[in-house]
């Protein structure tokens, strides 16, 4: 079954191809239910082109002969054929069969037709099935070796990604496995060893709640290096509902904005003093941005725990109409940090790729009065999460006063003023579509210099035609002076040197209506540089000669 698009193509291409034949048959006098005739037979031949390529070539080309109305569907079913007719040697047999058909008949339907005549319709009618029927034949197997090259460089991206996806697993899994070797087993030892210092009497009461903390932070660590080493070996994290149940089976705290109170409420207990303030309306965040404002809640109080033991820390959430503002400042150290403090620097970096990830940014730096701000924005929609965006009427864009521009915004701008952003996971769509995009304005290339070539050939056909039909024309015409100029009873062979010879298709036949010629006389027929009196009336002279001299010349019409 043909999709609708085929058929709607094939039906206007029919109802083309109909009128054409009608108009040609309407011209050709042959009677307006011929051409009736002939339009209906064009349009039911035109589909069976696809079906039956070579037997519709051969039966086009023997019927455009008599019948001028198939020549347009002639030049349709050449580029059919061309494209749809296996094998290079069937194809050539085909259209020579076709070509020696079509001259053929055109001999056998036109015998009057000189040797000359007959050479040209013969350059005609190669010109009209060779070049569509090379055109189509060339289209068709490009496509086959563009379509071929395309299926093969898309599994080479097949292959390619899949190496990459191998190679990434066996690194996580070799980080997975280091991560709970290591670190796995020296937070169990810390536990472990918290634990029983906890239930120590020598202790005081602030001692063991100081105990306390630090053994929940270790058994809080264990649950979270549980869950990378989880998602490392994976090869994807966990959706927000297993996280959250696991958490809830755990006891491990909500690793969310909602758990940024426990990290704050843990620092009190040691001795910090933390402060959190909220502004705007709490909005709900995609799972990854929600997780990574915990996450830089979490560094900022760990970079305050580590360089200013003893500063106040102020932890802010501002919730703007697209935006979740996240910061953590402290104050100056009480007293300076005895020794180095260790300090890799992969902290800020990993939240710069959280935030990053999610369509955020994070920025750190001293403040005026020499503490420390780490701050982050993050959008409430992350890219290929299934979030709701902001609501209709939130219009403005989040605002930073200038003095706290750690993002140094820019004026807001149109939509689509930003720097692209390459997404390479859809990058083998994009090659389809590249490769599709080339392949149709190759095939339009490849169209316009089909086209050329036909027109130019054409063109070559037009002069070749026109200086041809010249020559026959002084062959055959003469102007009514010349005839003026010649008298009954002058010698042939004088007559003969003022005359041309006649030899022409042109005047072959102009005897048809003519009056009757003299017994034993020998005529030469010519026709007039100059119209008859109406569209179907051709003046003709006729000089007849007998034993030597003209006898009689006339002058006449013929319809």
């Amino acid at each position: 079954m043909w999709p609708v698009g085929r058929i709607v193509g094939e039906t206007l291409l029919s109802v083309t191809l109909a009128l054409l034949a009608l108009g040609a048959g309407l011209l050709d006098d042959g009677g307006t239910l011929r051409a009736v005739g002939v339009a209906l037979g064009v349009a039911l031949v035109s589909p069976l082109r696809r079906v039956l390529p070579a037997f519709v070539l051969l039966a086009t080309a023997v019927a455009c002969v008599p019948l001028g109305g198939f020549a347009p569907l002639f030049l349709v079913v050449s580029w059919s054929a061309g494209r749809r007719i296996e094998g290079l040697g069937r194809a050539a047999g085909v259209f020579a069969l076709a070509y020696g058909l079509t001259l053929g008949f055109t001999a056998l339907w036109e015998p009057h037709l000189s040797l000359p005549l007959l050479a040209f319709s013969g350059l005609f009618v190669l010109v009209s099935l060779v070049v569509p029927g090379l055109a189509g034949r060339y289209w068709s197997q490009r496509r086959t070796l563009t379509d071929t090259l395309h299926e093969y460089n898309a599994q080479l991206l097949r292959e390619r990604a899949m190496i990459a996806g191998q190679a990434r697993m066996l690194e996580r899994q070799r980080i997975a496995q280091d991560m709970h070797d290591s670190l796995g087993h020296q937070l169990a030892l810390i536990a472990v060893h918290t634990g029983a210092l906890e239930v120590d009497r020598e202790l005081t009461g602030q001692q063991r709640e100081a105990v306390g903390v630090l053994r929940e932070a270790s058994v809080a660590a264990m649950h979270e290096l549980r869950d990378v080493v989880g998602v490392l070996r994976d090869g994807a994290p966990e959706s927000p509902q297993a996280v959250q149940a696991s958490d809830e089976d755990s006891g491990a705290p909500s690793r969310g904005v909602a758990g940024i109170e426990g990290l704050a409420e843990a620092s009190r207990r040691a001795g910090a003093a933390v402060d959190v303030r909220r502004s705007g309306g709490v909005r709900p965040l995609a799972p990854t941005a929600d997780h990574a404002a915990y996450r830089l809640v979490q560094e900022g109080m760990t970079n305050a725990h580590k360089h200013a033991p003893g500063a106040a820390i102020t932890i802010g959430l501002r919730y703007e109409p697209d935006s979740l503002v996240v910061e953590v400042a402290n104050g100056p150290a009480e007293e300076p940090v005895s020794g180095s403090v260790a300090s890799g620097g992969q902290g800020l970096t990993g939240l710069e790729e959280r935030a990053r990830l999610v369509g955020g940014m994070v920025h750190a730096g001293p403040t005026a009065d020499g503490g420390f701000r780490l701050a982050g924005v993050l959008p409430y929609t992350s890219p290929g999460d299934g979030f709701p965006s902001p609501p209709p009427g939130d219009v403005m864009a989040t605002f930073v006063a200038p003095t706290n521009d750690f993002r140094a915004q820019r004026a807001t701008g149109s939509a689509g003023e930003s720097d692209p952003v390459t997404d390479w996971n859809g990058f083998p769509k994009e090659l389809a579509r590249t490769m599709s995009r080339t392949k149709r304005g190759n095939g339009i290339a490849i169209g316009c210099g089909v086209a050329a070539l036909v027109v130019v050939l054409l063109v070559i056909a037009t002069v070749v035609g026109g200086i041809f039909l010249m020559r026959e024309a002084d062959s055959a015409m003469i102007e009514p002076k010349q005839y003026e100029a010649v008298t009954v009873g002058q010698s042939e062979s004088e007559v003969r040197e003022q005359l041309p010879s006649g030899d022409s298709f042109l005047n072959s036949e102009m005897g048809k209506g003519a009056p009757p010629e003299p017994k034993g006389s020998t005529c030469l027929t010519l026709l007039s540089t100059e119209f008859g009196s109406d569209l179907d009336a051709e003046p003709v002279f006729r000089f007849c000669f007998k034993d030597g001299k003209l006898i009689e010349k006339k002058s006449f019409e013929t319809g």
